[in-house]
């Protein structure tokens, strides 16, 4: 049985998780980080039914663009 709200649900979390992940000091190791979550987060939507290539191609490309759109100092969990 399909449930409708399930991927909505599932696209917030997946950009909350890349809002709040991307970790390393510099642009390139945080847009580095934020490609390998994003890549999967798309293998997740891949296993709910999205396909698997552009699933992961976009949620690796989204994830690298936030990784290095942000700064440590913007979002840093480690504090």
């Amino acid at each position: 049985m399909y449930n409708a709200k399930l991927p909505v649900k599932f696209l917030s979390a997946v950009a909350l998780i890349l809002l709040l992940v991307a970790c390393g000091h510099d642009p390139g190791d945080r847009a580095l980080s934020g490609a390998g979550i994003g890549a999967g987060a798309g293998v997740g939507a891949a296993l709910l039914g999205a396909p698997l290539l552009p699933a992961v191609l976009v949620g690796g490309a989204v994830g690298a663009g936030v990784g290095a759109a942000t700064s440590d100092k913007q979002i840093d969990l480690g504090r």
